[in-house]
């Protein structure tokens, strides 16, 4: 007969089995879940879906007016929340404790920020050059009049399927997401390699004002060419969210040559308008032609706000994207331990050890799917450059053998791994590589053997010399006795 397990033991059973699946549902970040947003506290509820959804992800979500003195941003030196978000883009005048100075004080420290932008001058439109971002005049919002629809032309749904990027950025968006409405002010980008596009203007979309034009395309786009003097603001050059990512510890790199210390690394995403966050967008349909048999057919789909925020966010808080070494070696071939000098010429074998971040399980997991991870052995000048591969069978190592060069001195190893929308990764270790001693050298050296030859037949004719002369004077006096 089976026994029956006592009620309370059960019903532990179920409240632990709830929270491991509550807890394994939650996507939480890599730096921290406390996330300060600086809105009005009325409009929340224009936000009410997207603040959910962090709260949902396990967030802790605290809201600030902005000039309201309380919660600070930095405390005795230290930041009070792991993210920041701005979504008083309308704001003109903050608190004293929020200014362009305190917000890069935020990314030294390690905080990420969400940054919105909009029609009128603020801070954060005197902060965003800093960033590299170039923004168009004063109230010239990004229009379009393509596709045709009902809605204003500055309220434009944006394929973020066609948005392109480069082949070695990290893609923030979920593959698949659907159109994503957009309203607010677009910016160029800069040849920055910390900056990177997230979601570009569409090709047809220009920044201009329709306030002063009468209703036609051809009179916004000349009043847009002609304002400010700077040219036409248009296509897709121009960007809407962008990503920055900061150096390791402002510059000054990590490893064994860095001292104590954590590495921080901080993400900044720059939005040109809050309203892609807002329920209006996540809640409005996406009105799309499809071609059929029988001609065109109306489709409404949803759009892709929703999802497409929480990506943002979710890159911007270090969710995703999030890489780390865990630990490295170096040793001689053949060799077991980790010499505290080399020689020259000596063959070396360098092994990395990378982790990545799964925000789902909060563990860091090993990470093989770097393809072009380098190593580079320098002495003021890299003396050897190398490519660091992935060993197969072992996931997230990475191995090289290298010979080191005939030369002595300091050196250090190097990873400096920089690619957009990843964290950086740089790790030096610094080594002597010293001469051979009196007595390591080789008893013969093939390079040697011309001269090893001139001496020899130099030798051999000098005894032949000798021979000969000695035996042509016992011979002259062999005759001087018989005469």
């Amino acid at each position: 007969m089976a026994t029956r397990l006592p009620p309370i033991f059960t019903l532990l059973c179920v409240i632990f089995v709830s929270v491991l699946l509550g807890s394994a549902a939650k996507s939480k970040s890599s730096t921290g879940d406390s996330v300060l947003v600086i809105l009005e506290p009325e409009k929340r509820a224009e936000y009410s879906i997207f603040l959910n959804g962090l709260e949902a992800k396990g967030y802790s979500v605290t809201l600030r007016a902005p000039k309201d003195e309380q919660p600070l941003l930095i405390e005795d030196g230290l930041p009070n929340f792991s993210h920041v978000a701005f979504f008083a883009s309308d704001t003109k005048n903050f608190a004293k404790d929020i200014t362009p100075q305190s917000l890069v004080q935020l990314l030294s420290l390690g905080t990420n920020l969400i940054l919105t932008l909009g029609p009128k001058q603020n801070l954060l439109t005197s902060l965003a050059p800093e960033f590299s971002l170039l923004l168009p005049p004063p109230a010239t919002p990004l229009v379009s009049f393509f596709p045709e629809r009902a809605d204003s032309p500055s309220v434009i749904p944006i394929n973020a399927k066609s948005s392109s990027t480069p082949n070695d950025t990290f893609s923030v968006l979920t593959p698949g997401v659907g159109s994503v409405w957009f309203s607010g002010t677009p910016f160029a980008l800069t040849p920055n390699p910390l900056l990177f596009p997230i979601l570009r203007a569409p090709a047809e979309s220009f920044a201009a004002d329709l306030s002063d034009a009468s209703g036609l395309v051809s009179d916004a786009l000349v009043d847009a060419s002609e304002k400010g003097g700077e040219g036409l603001w248009a296509g897709s050059s121009l960007a809407v969210v962008a990503g920055f990512q900061t150096l390791i510890g402002g510059g000054t790199g990590h490893g064994l040559d860095a001292g104590p210390g954590e590495d921080k690394q901080a993400r900044v995403v720059w939005v040109g308008g809050p309203s892609l966050f807002s329920d209006e967008f996540a809640n409005k349909k996406v009105v799309e032609k499809v071609k059929e048999e029988r001609g065109l057919k109306v489709v409404e789909n949803p759009s892709g706000n929703k999802q497409a925020a929480l990506d943002i966010a979710g890159w911007a808080f270090q969710e995703r994207g999030v890489l780390r070494i865990d630990s490295v070696s170096h040793r001689k071939v053949n060799q077991t331990g980790t010499p505290e000098t080399y020689t020259t010429n000596d063959e070396i074998v360098y092994t990395v050890k990378i982790s990545s971040y799964n925000a789902f399980s909060g563990k860091w997991v090993p990470y093989s799917d770097i393809k072009d991870l380098q190593l580079e052995f320098t002495m003021l000048d890299p003396h050897v450059r190398t490519a660091l591969p992935a060993v197969r069978g072992q996931a997230g190592t990475y191995s090289t053998t290298f010979r080191a060069p005939d030369r002595h001195g300091v050196f250090r190893f190097v990873i400096n791994h920089k690619r957009k929308g990843f964290t950086h990764l740089l790790y030096t270790t610094t080594v002597p590589v010293v001469p051979p001693r009196h007595d390591g050298y080789p008893r013969f050296l093939s390079a040697a053997w011309p001269y090893y030859a001139g001496a020899i037949s130099t030798s051999v004719g000098f005894l032949v010399f000798c021979a000969l002369y000695l035996a042509g004077e016992a011979k002259e006096d062999k005759r001087s006795k018989k005469e």
